[in-house]
């Protein structure tokens, strides 16, 4: 039973090729909130990794007793579960790494690449240790509004834990959002914690979000008005059709560039109604951001079956903070699924599954014979 084991423990027992290229696989996920007329507010994300990180959706109810690991195999902080939560998972572990709680707080985990560099962790720290990708369930599990994660993400050390599946340290931020529309960016470099708040609703990858903040200086002539044409000299030169006011708009898969597109997007559009409208919305938004197999190759090196290592998004999400519903639709298969803790069972003993199909359904529009 789950509640017999540590996170830890769970984490040992899930089986992943070790001799994966796991030092040239990068991950390019973007991350936008956006706020409805009737004031719901929505945060998404793409999720896109070169391997597959074989992701389910998962509910963690209320009560469930959950143990943190500490660095060299020991373990950490204790808790329980106090605000059921459901989102995404990675290679059936039981910790959510995007997703929301009962009480409409949303959050998810990003790469950072380069520049992720935890707290130093001593003897004695371990009953208040807990590992970077088991951050986000922490937070799911305990807080209902970003000023308690403010507050509460000072109360524990996040030191560099060697993830097993990978053997590696994952270098990861996290985002964090509510329903008040408070946002919040969580990121550990220089070996110290870093808390940002978010104006924009915008989140990507390296470099630090404050980098991010201050590059957008360079794209202050973006508009959302085409520009009709321009003098030059004796010359008038008219605009080449639509979005000539975005001309310049960075179209690569980076994290500035992306980090740039998004932020202009998720601002300039109309602003949709209702939650279930700004879902709709936002599923539009990131499809500019789909990763196709094969387009982003991470390195050289192939695995162990000689495939080439590529970035690819294989799912995207939203969530709705007041509904406290999540949606979710991977590569193969666009349909957008969704669970709405109000329609499940909160108390339950155990960990709910929901396993992703991965078949794309067609419906014909033609007579049937």
């Amino acid at each position: 039973m789950f509640r017999k084991l540590s996170l830890g423990a769970r984490i040992a027992t899930c089986a992943m090729a070790a001799s994966m290229m796991l030092g040239s696989v990068a991950e390019a996920c973007t991350g936008i909130t956006m706020t409805a007329k009737d004031g719901t507010v929505v945060r998404g994300r793409t999720m896109e990794f070169g391997i597959d990180i074989k992701s389910d959706v998962i509910l963690v109810p209320r009560g469930l007793d959950r143990t943190a690991t500490a660095p060299d195999g020991k373990t950490g902080k204790n808790w329980k579960v106090k605000y059921a939560n459901v989102g995404a998972n990675a290679l059936g572990l039981p910790v959510i790494i995007d997703g929301l709680n009962e009480k409409g707080l949303s959050a998810g985990i990003f790469y950072f690449m380069d520049y992720a560099d935890y707290q130093p962790f001593t003897a004695g720290d371990e009953s208040k240790t807990i590992a970077p990708w088991e951050v986000v369930s922490y937070i799911l599990d305990n807080f209902a509004t970003v000023e308690e994660v403010r507050a509460g993400i000072q109360e524990v050390v996040v030191p560099a834990v060697v993830f097993k599946q990978w053997n590696m340290v994952m270098p990861v931020h996290y985002y964090v959002a509510d329903p008040s529309g408070k946002r919040l960016v969580i990121e550990y470099s220089d070996g110290k914690l870093n808390l940002y708040d978010d104006p924009i609703g915008t989140f990507t990858n390296q470099p630090t979000f404050d980098w991010h903040l201050v590059n957008l200086n360079n794209y202050v002539n973006l508009d959302l008005w085409n520009v009709k044409e321009k003098k030059i000299g004796d010359l008038t030169v008219p605009g080449l059709g639509e979005g000539t006011g975005l001309l310049g708009l960075p179209g690569d898969f980076t994290p500035p560039s992306r980090f740039v597109r998004a932020a202009i997007y998720s601002n300039g559009e109309f602003n949709t109604e209702t939650g279930e409208d700004t879902v709709f919305e936002m599923f539009h938004i990131l499809n500019n951001f789909d990763i196709p197999r094969g387009v982003v190759r991470t390195g050289r090196e192939k695995d162990d079956h000689g495939n080439i290592i590529a970035d690819y998004t294989q799912w995207t999400s939203a969530n709705d903070t007041a509904s406290k519903t999540f949606y979710l639709r991977t590569y193969d298969d666009s349909a957008i699924r969704k669970v709405s803790l109000s329609e499940e069972d909160l108390d339950a003993k155990e960990i709910k599954t929901w396993k992703l199909e991965e078949t794309q359904q067609f419906y014909s529009l033609g007579t049937p014979e």
